[in-house]
């Protein structure tokens, strides 16, 4: 008989492969753009985390001691955009800043939020 497993647990299988886990990220910062939801990022942070080899296996890719690193991405104290660096670094990317697409279904809310300025936030690779 087959083991039912948590979405949580599917996800985590997903988001095992770099690209993945990329494109997962950027969609929830597309949406903490909307919805401004601080803690959906970091929980998502550490869903990837997790899915990426773990807190060691990150924390060593950004030479930082495992500790250190696990309270900063599991802290809601820690500024998200230093948590959001962070974890980026370790999987090769950097935050960037690029124009909205004018022809973008979402730019009414978009547009709400960013008070009129045309900007959004993207994952680059290094």
């Amino acid at each position: 008989m087959r083991k039912m497993r948590t979405w949580r647990e599917c996800l985590i299988e997903q988001l095992a492969d770099r690209e993945s886990a990329i494109a997962y990220l950027q969609a929830i910062l597309e949406d903490y753009q909307i919805y401004k939801s601080p803690s959906v990022v970091q929980r998502s942070l550490l869903t990837v985390v997790k899915a990426q080899g773990g807190i060691v296996e990150l924390a060593k890719q950004v030479n930082m001691d495992p500790q250190v690193f696990s309270k900063m991405i599991s802290n809601e104290d820690t500024p998200l955009i230093e948590a959001l660096g962070i974890v980026l670094k370790a999987l090769g990317y950097q935050l960037s800043i690029q124009p909205i697409k004018l022809d973008d279904p979402n730019l009414d809310e978009y547009t709400d939020v960013l008070k009129g300025q045309n900007a959004s936030v993207h994952v680059m690779e290094n």
